[in-house]
């Protein structure tokens, strides 16, 4: 799974409190019930009695002890639930409280992690993606082909294969991606649709636009708090893959020249993927980045090209 331990712990965290709070309902209700009703407290003792008056016949092996004692508690447990539907309860008003019966809130059934166990690391995974609202709006199910012109349909359709082969085999190779073309081509909708697949598949994704992304490094470095730089290039690092958007309209400068190359080589060398979309071109690449930056994208990065008109525009005609 893709968790810092930090999230993996947190998560734990959170089904140990689910566990204490569940016992405390289950403690005032059967308070509730004692008091209220000292004839079920009978029953309750008369439980325990009955356990402690056959512990010596049980001792002793006495033949047809555990079954007798096994039959005359079974007799007890539904006297009990009678006892509750009589007085307007449901029959396990009074068993264990449990959000998820499966894992009896453990989180794990046996050694395997439980489906709400599953499903709570995708939460924090799209949580953590700055993307949770779009994903559902942008996605492979939600693709259509209906309003891009004819001529460009061809290579859209190698495009979306592009994105889904990207899915398909993320955990077999590191590849990373460069859509690249003119405005309203479809490539931010295209890396959203690969990060709902690798999120829904307990991959950890982080999407940022350029500007937010170096703004962002921009803020903990100048901020001088070495500490959250420290967190935010670790998370950014070791993120199984990171989405880059509209590269090219950020803030020229030395310092996210300087920082860009920084990631890309770290991304590169810890062998994570990483995604750019951007309406540049390689030469407008290189005069923006350098040479060194263009060569590393080019040597590795599998460039996709999007051309044709602005799909929102069509859409509106």
């Amino acid at each position: 799974m893709a968790l810092t331990n930090a999230q993996y712990e947190s998560i734990i965290r959170e089904y140990e409190e689910k566990q204490i709070k569940n016992r405390h309902i289950l403690e005032n209700r059967l308070s509730d019930i004692r008091n209220a009703y000292p004839e079920y407290a009978d029953l309750e003792d008369a439980s325990a009695s009955l356990s402690l008056s056959f512990t010596r016949r049980l001792i002793d092996g006495e033949e047809g002890a555990r079954q007798a004692l096994s039959e005359a508690l079974e007799s007890l447990r539904q006297k009990k639930k009678d006892f509750l539907l009589e007085k307007g309860f449901s029959a396990d008003y009074l068993d264990p409280v449990f959000e998820c019966a499966d894992c009896r809130d453990t989180g794990y059934i046996g050694r395997k992690k439980c489906r709400c166990f599953e499903k709570r690391i995708i939460e924090l995974l799209y949580h953590q993606s700055n993307l949770s609202g779009t994903l559902m709006l942008e996605n492979f199910d939600t693709l259509s082909y209906e309003y891009l012109p004819k001529d460009i349909l061809p290579d859209y359709k190698k495009a979306v294969e592009t994105a889904k082969s990207f899915v398909s085999s993320f955990d077999e190779c590191c590849r990373n991606l460069l859509f690249m073309g003119t405005v309203g081509t479809g490539k931010t909708f295209l890396s959203n649709c690969i990060a709902k697949a690798l999120i829904d598949t307990s991959h950890s994704v982080i999407y940022f636009s350029a500007v937010d992304l170096f703004d962002t490094f921009a803020g903990h470095i100048f901020g001088k708090d070495k500490k959250a730089l420290e967190n935010f290039c670790d998370d950014l690092y070791h993120c199984d893959l990171v989405i880059i958007d509209d590269l090219g309209t950020e803030l020229e400068s030395s310092f996210v020249t300087s920082y860009f190359f920084s990631f890309l080589n770290e991304r590169q060398q810890l062998g994570k993927s990483t995604l750019i979309t951007t309406n540049l071109d390689l030469k407008n690449l290189n005069d923006r980045y350098s040479e060194r930056i263009c060569s590393r994208i080019i040597g590795n990065f599998e460039i996709c090209l999007l051309t044709g008109p602005d799909i929102r525009i069509c859409k509106k005609t």
